[in-house]
């Protein structure tokens, strides 16, 4: 049987007495396509979804197999010196996640567990962390973004070809934000394609981006709004951030109803970097300049749940069209969609 959080079963339960229709969360969880774990934004995933997000990962790799990315697949780990170099934590240290791990001695592991007695013996949300003093960072912390682990990488070949180059990932990422929104989740999947280069090349590559990802939304019949957007940066200043990130259009989102019929979420992001990542890492051009980086982010579990929210919770009853592109011959159908833009 489902457990919930408490916060979902008070939520639950005020909504049923409201007499008001159980919210997409609540019909994802009693058809089982999603499992509560017991902790807001942390699902277990059926195979009818995960079946979807495999259909979804094949159509997205037709979609780049023109630009020849190479592919690279890293865990949902990276160094924590690397993860400190990129300056997330400038702009959002309340999302980040650590990894830490017991650094005590045999005496210290007695009173860790004598501590972890004493807190079992108290509610969920009423335990004591005390068994955690003796714990300490480790060496790796949560991937926040698919592509952070790549730019190191790259920085380590030297300078890039003339062409630059594009790189297909794929991981799952951690952000710290706890919502009943099944939209929000701390841990997803963001499959990416990241382009280094020089100014030019990774303009036309977002721009390409917005075109095709807006195509594969389409094929999908899910609708399609593409907007301006900014990154939540942290505290005072990152209005200020936000504000000037917004002015130069350096990020735009692909925006679609999917918890609430009455707002939209970003399922992609079309994100130009400019030099910030080339100068941390001092990836270079060929020409010696600092390279540029740009990237475009596929929610997977965002785009998943809205193919649930617009055709149903039965994949058998989606749209012949939608069905066609998922379980028929994707390569075709992605290949006949690309040549009808370029038409």
């Amino acid at each position: 049987m489902n457990t919930m959080t408490d916060t979902a079963a008070l939520a639950a339960s005020d909504a049923q007495a409201a007499g008001a229709d159980p919210t997409l969360r609540e019909r994802l969880l009693a058809k089982g396509i999603l499992i509560d774990t017991g902790e807001n934004g942390l699902y277990g995933r059926s195979q009818v979804f995960e079946d979807v997000v495999e259909r979804l990962n094949v159509a997205i790799t037709h979609l780049g197999a023109d630009q020849d990315p190479e592919v690279l697949r890293f865990p949902p780990a990276m160094r924590r010196t690397d993860f400190e170099d990129s300056e997330y934590l400038k702009s959002f240290p309340d999302l980040a996640g650590t990894i830490h791990s017991f650094c005590g001695s045999e005496a210290g592991q007695q009173r860790l567990l004598r501590c972890l007695d004493d807190a079992m013996k108290e509610s969920d949300d009423d335990r004591d962390t005390e068994w955690m003093s003796q714990q300490k960072p480790t060496r790796v912390v949560l991937t926040p973004a698919a592509c952070y682990p790549i730019y190191p990488v790259m920085a380590r070949r030297g300078p890039l070809p003339a062409g630059g180059r594009t790189i297909d990932v794929l991981s799952y990422c951690f952000r710290h934000e706890p919502s009943l929104d099944p939209a929000r989740m701390q841990m997803f999947r963001q499959r990416e394609y990241v382009r280094l280069g020089n100014a030019e090349q990774v303009m036309a590559f977002r721009q390409m981006w917005i075109e095709r990802g807006s195509l594969l939304v389409s094929l999908l019949q899910l609708p399609v709004d593409v907007d301006l957007a900014n990154d939540p940066f942290f505290g005072r200043g990152g209005k200020i951030i936000a504000d000037s990130q917004r002015a130069q259009a350096l990020k735009f989102e692909l925006l679609i109803p999917v918890a609430n019929p009455d707002s939209k979420t970003a399922c992609l992001s079309f994100n130009y970097h400019m030099d910030h990542f080339g100068a941390i890492w001092k990836i270079e051009c060929e020409d010696g300049s600092v390279a540029h980086t740009g990237c475009v982010g596929f929610g997977m579990e965002r785009i998943t749940l809205a193919l649930f929210r617009h055709h149903g919770l039965d994949v058998n009853a989606w749209p012949d069209d939608v069905r066609a592109l998922l379980w028929g011959d994707t390569k075709a159908r992605i290949d006949q969609g690309l040549a009808g833009a370029r038409a």
